[in-house]
């Protein structure tokens, strides 16, 4: 440990400022490092120019080295265009676990290798420790600020060099180190959404960079409702915003991106037994087809009894239908050991 240089990630938050921190507290030879991912408008709280300046000056504080990464034109290729690209074709991205796949724990691993430096760290709410012999990722301490459901996508490769120093505190032991320490981002406000669309704007976002489908709203008996101004606009289980009154809570449960067809439900009709995924991945060794396991099919979901077989989740009970596009992550207890994305 003493010594051993670690590439610790910081947004300008108080979670990756603390890691650094700490590991720094434990011997670690820790340098910093800042992605610039966005240049356009963000009201999320990361990704803007004042996050990398609060970066830079917690790194001064603490006396480490730090970088800028400049991977927009990665960030745009693989997570942006493509979130745009998914909504068109009548389904519901993930950016922020794209960007966890690709960038964070794919290019910037790759920067790492560049400066000859292994281990790196980030301030995310997930613990990695020794399971069975296997770096296993698991929940974190704090559960209402788990992130093992963002981080399922990660290899098992990229587990065994990843420190997360903040795992297994709360987000108020978090605040009271920084404070300890007195650093500038002590009690900075948490980011949130997508830090590429600002409160609100998705729509237009979407409109701004793709031609909009129009269509015909429809019960699940065919009967024409009324039409819709792009297909963009709609995510399966929406209940607010449809433009559409049923007399009864209606549900989005389909949307046919070919005939631009949105259709309207209640909620027993988004009820299903099972779902397909692709691109599923484990961190670990697959469960069986009769091991009883559970998924998270949101990022502070309830897990849900299942079992999967192959790359199909099939659930003790049914369950509402989940947007074509999302992630659902699999759990052995406390461990997350995978995820894929709904077909």
């Amino acid at each position: 440990m003493t010594g051993t240089p670690v590439l610790v990630m910081m947004s300008g938050g108080v979670d990756s400022s603390v890691a650094a921190a700490l590991l720094k507290e434990q011997g670690y030879d820790v340098a910093g490092a800042t992605l610039k991912l966005w240049g356009g408008d963000s009201d999320s709280g990361c990704c803007s120019i004042s996050d990398v300046e609060d970066a830079r000056r917690v790194a001064a504080q603490l006396d480490i080295p730090h970088y800028v990464f400049n991977l927009t034109e990665t960030f745009d290729d693989v997570v942006v265009n493509p979130y745009v690209d998914a909504y068109v074709a009548g389904r519901t991205p993930n950016p922020c676990i794209e960007c966890n796949r690709q960038v964070k724990f794919g290019a910037f691993l790759a920067h790492a290798d560049a400066l000859g430096i292994e281990l790196v760290a980030t301030g995310h709410h997930a613990r990695i420790e020794d399971r069975d012999g296997h770096p296993a990722l698991l929940r974190g301490h704090d559960p209402a600020k788990d992130q093992a459901y963002v981080l399922s996508v990660m290899s098992p490769a990229a587990i065994a060099r990843t420190l997360l120093p903040v795992g297994n505190l709360t987000k108020a032991e978090v605040r009271a180190h920084a404070e300890r320490l007195g650093l500038r981002t002590a009690q900075k406000a948490e980011s949130m959404d997508v830090c590429f669309i600002t409160k609100g704007g998705r729509t237009a976002f979407i409109e701004a960079r793709a031609e909009a489908q129009p269509g015909t709203v429809v019960s699940t008996a065919g009967e024409v409702l009324g039409q819709h101004d792009g297909i963009h606009g709609f995510t399966i289980g929406q209940r607010r915003g449809t433009g559409i009154a049923m007399g009864e809570r209606a549900y989005v449960v389909d949307v046919d991106a070919p005939t631009a067809t949105v259709t309207l439900g209640t909620k027993a009709d988004l009820l299903r037994a099972q779902l397909k995924l692709t691109q599923v991945v484990f961190t670990h060794h697959a469960p069986s087809a009769d091991e009883s396991i559970t998924v998270q099919v949101r990022a502070h979901g309830e897990p849900v009894a299942a079992r999967l077989d192959g790359a199909t989740v099939v659930f003790d009970e049914p369950h509402p239908r989940v947007a074509p596009g999302q992630i659902v992550a699999f759990y052995r207890g406390d461990e997350c050991i995978g995820s894929g994305i709904v077909e």
